[in-house]
């Protein structure tokens, strides 16, 4: 039920940092709904799992009334009642007994018909609620939290309702030792899968083969999952950014971009690399790579506590641009990386040590079929930055040297 990979007391300081927070108002945070899908997995949300561990509890959610006379009932965990006669279909699940208890951490755990009842006395005692959801888009549903407390406000005289939407986004950003642990393990399979697709390219062979090629690598270091669906494309698809479908045949002269991140214990990795297929640059390829691989090399020494990565961005853009080819950058540099590939944080944020981000400047020439990318998983540390994915090759040298190795 519960993700070991991370300790229970770690779970458990979490969730006693968001009590803090809150400053005695009612806080709430959902699993989400939802039934196994047919392909794939069910995930929750990923401000839940961060806070509990718990992956496959549908309904799941966690009550946060610091101001309960009971301390053992201020962080309550809500679980969907047993049903056994869905269980046969879905999985057996967990009475709440003293053993439930200890392997998930919290003292007190319902089921979730009691949610009315200790939301309503929570709320008449504190008259404050606050969100801590993300909050949605004027186009969208409002956040699941907002919608059981503006209910609960047109109830309840007097109460009101706060906002600290990114308290768990500000939270998750920066990593504990343990979740670095399973970071370096991801971009380890990431790098077997890179490397083992290195020996394998040559021109003919599809897309699809070395698609699979680079997922028994990362199977083979302990991946249950990728972190995304992968991106396997050669010749003009290196331009599409998104390109998903990884289907078509290589060809002698082009380029492949592999865009990939194996996930371990839950924590992603990004990597992205850029090969020739036949295993040797031409001379235009080798001129525009050196180009992205300077950018993104002034942008990692960009990376230091107290940088923004507007500021990391900036520093690849000029680099391209100086060289003539700023219409040819789509994207901005990169992006927070965690439980989730895209870790919410925005651009404007203060990097801090344990913090990590993705460095991927590129430029993409559709007339030419060029298109090259390399990307990196970047520590933050209080002197400066770690780049957790050196070890995998990337100068022209070092790409085609791999390349020999079949």
């Amino acid at each position: 039920m519960i993700d070991t990979a991370i300790k229970v007391s770690e779970y458990q300081a979490r969730r006693k940092k968001v009590l803090t927070a809150l400053k005695g108002s009612v806080g709430l945070v959902m699993a989400g709904d939802g039934a196994p899908p047919l392909r794939g997995e069910w995930f929750p949300n990923f401000d839940f799992k961060y806070l509990t561990g718990i992956g496959g509890e549908p309904g799941a959610m966690v009550l946060f009334d610091p101001t309960n006379p009971d301390p053992k009932k201020r962080c309550m965990l809500l679980l969907k009642p047993v049903n056994p006669e869905m269980d046969v279909w879905d999985g057996y699940r967990d009475l709440v007994t003293e053993k439930l208890r200890k392997s998930t951490g919290f003292d007190a755990i319902f089921r979730t018909n009691y949610l009315p009842r200790f939301l309503g006395e929570a709320v008449k005692r504190t008259k404050s609620m606050t969100c801590l959801h993300q909050l949605s888009s004027y186009t969208q549903p409002v956040s699941p939290d907002l919608d059981l407390f503006q209910k609960l406000a047109a109830r309840i005289p007097g109460s009101s309702i706060h906002d600290q939407s990114q308290l768990l986004t500000s939270l998750r950003l920066v990593k504990s030792p343990a979740e670095l642990k399973h970071m370096r393990s991801a971009v380890k399979a990431t790098a077997d899968g890179l490397d083992r697709v290195f020996r394998q390219a040559k021109p003919g062979i599809n897309e699809r083969i070395l698609h699979n090629t680079l997922i028994g690598g990362f199977t083979d270091n302990g991946a249950k999952n990728v972190a995304f669906n992968p991106i396997v494309g050669s010749g003009v698809r290196t331009t599409i950014l998104h390109y998903k479908e990884n289907d078509q045949s290589t060809t002698a002269g082009d380029l492949l971009v592999i865009d990939c991140g194996a996930e371990i214990n839950g924590y992603a990795s990004d990597i992205t690399r850029t090969i020739p297929v036949n295993g040797k640059f031409t001379k235009r390829q080798r001129e525009i790579y050196e180009i992205v691989l300077k950018a993104q090399r002034a942008s990692i020494k960009a990376v230091k506590p107290g940088a923004t990565m507007l500021q990391v961005d900036a520093a690849a853009r000029k680099v391209i641009t100086d060289a003539g080819f700023g219409d040819y950058f789509f994207h901005s540099i990169g992006h927070h990386i965690g439980l989730e590939t895209h870790d919410p944080g925005a651009h404007s944020v203060k990097l801090k040590p344990g913090m990590v981000v993705t460095i991927e400047p590129g430029i993409y020439i559709q007339a030419e079929k060029i298109g090259i990318r390399l990307e990196d998983d970047i520590l933050v540390t209080k002197d400066g930055r770690q780049n957790l994915s050196s070890a995998i090759p990337i100068t022209v040298k070092d790409i085609e040297a791999a390349m020999k190795q079949k």
